[in-house]
């Protein structure tokens, strides 16, 4: 069984002991969406076991507590949006082209029922902050690694001359950044697909 990312003590304690009688992906899955639909605290273990058909006892030998199966979810889905975001990049052969795919990807998590269901990135910049230290710093990292990818792609669309050689990658990255940001927290409300690819049309303009 493939198993998601950043589930630390759940993995942990089912090596140590009796071998698991659930998928820990789905179970990480319907927290997901417990969690984007409530946040952390608006989240009781119960809801989550009501989502997981696990009892709370279960959950508990998994995860330390809420929070750590909040950061398992975070992680899960982070790791998951990652891979497969790489799957549409590589259909692009240029560094625009790659550009180009992330921002249809974020577009095409922004609308529509995908858009509804929501980002625990963004919940957790949004809803948690600092508040909860080490819930934070995962969001953090999440962003910085899209960011320095970004980078990475600005870079390659210079050299290959498919991206203007003029543009300033640190800083055309940030502002891509904070739009896709922007693009998830609008998908709450689910608009139309037309609206967020009209989005990736303008910011487009800022790499050509």
């Amino acid at each position: 069984m493939e198993q998601g990312a950043g589930t630390g003590a759940a993995t942990g304690r089912a090596q140590r002991g009796r071998p698991r009688a659930y998928d820990l992906d789905q179970v990480l899955r319907a927290s997901v969406q417990v969690f984007c639909e409530r946040g952390l605290h608006g989240t009781s273990i119960m809801d989550l076991a009501g989502a997981t058909g696990l009892t709370t006892g279960s959950l508990y030998k998994a995860f330390a507590d809420k929070d750590a199966m909040y950061r398992a979810s975070l992680e899960w889905q982070s790791s998951q949006r990652e891979a497969e975001l790489r799957e549409r990049m590589d259909t692009g052969t240029t560094g625009l082209d790659k550009l180009r795919a992330v921002l249809e990807f974020i577009a095409d998590l922004s609308s529509g029922l995908a858009g509804h269901e929501g980002c625990l990135v963004v919940e957790t910049t949004v809803g948690i902050g600092a508040r909860e230290a080490g819930i934070g710093e995962v969001a953090t990292r999440v962003l910085e690694r899209r960011r320095a990818m970004l980078v990475e792609l600005i870079e390659l669309g210079r050299a290959d001359g498919s991206v203007r050689t003029d543009v300033d990658s640190g800083a055309v990255a940030a502002t891509l950044l904070c739009l896709t940001q922007g693009m998830r927290v609008v998908g709450k409300t689910g608009p139309a697909p037309e609206a967020m690819a009209s989005v990736v049309s303008v910011a487009l303009t800022l790499l050509t």
